[in-house]
């Protein structure tokens, strides 16, 4: 197993609440529908939740993709894996790539040239919270912060019947304080 992201050059934690989330995907939807996408790609895992809400609000399919560097959440690879394809259905078709967050920009960058190879007509990649080291950078993005974001679904953990503090979030706050 590989050690966890590097989180030592965070700077501050920002805590997502449900009600934030539900704002930004809302600001999110509104940054993505000039662009006219015909299906939204939705990087599982947590890149379904906002993928999901701008593909209701758009009123577009949505289908979910995954690459990851993660198995059983914790991270496996040194670069992201494909583990569930693009769909043919984007060949001709206009493409929102949604994730929740662009850290390295790598993850929404592979997708996108992915989906261009399969003939999407139009490719933009977007996400809720981009970090400003992120090479390259998704096309749109709500907010740039290079604080530990922690998303309302990354806050709590079900472990051995009791919810806990997500325990790489406990060490990514830890990694912070060390400094």
């Amino acid at each position: 197993m590989l050690k966890s992201y590097d989180y030592t050059h965070r700077k501050g934690v920002h805590y997502i609440s449900w009600e934030d989330f539900a704002a930004l995907a809302a600001h999110l939807a509104e940054l993505v529908e000039p662009f006219h996408p015909e299906i939204i790609l939705g990087i599982a895992r947590a890149g379904l939740f906002p993928a999901t809400a701008i593909a209701c609000s758009l009123r577009r399919e949505m289908f979910p993709i995954r690459l990851t560097r993660r198995m059983n959440d914790q991270v496996v690879h040194q670069q992201p894996v494909w583990k569930v394809p693009i769909p043919p259905e984007v060949k001709g078709k206009n493409i929102a790539i949604i994730d929740e967050i662009a850290d390295t920009g790598e993850t929404l960058a592979m997708a996108s040239e992915r989906a261009t190879e399969l003939g999407a007509l139009k490719v933009i990649s977007a996400c809720l919270v981009c970090h400003s080291w992120a090479n390259p950078a998704p096309l749109v993005t709500v907010l740039v912060s290079d604080e530990l974001v922690v998303f309302p679904w990354d806050q709590r953990v079900l472990q051995d019947g009791k919810w806990i503090i997500h325990p790489e979030i406990l060490a990514a706050i830890s990694d912070q304080s060390d400094e």
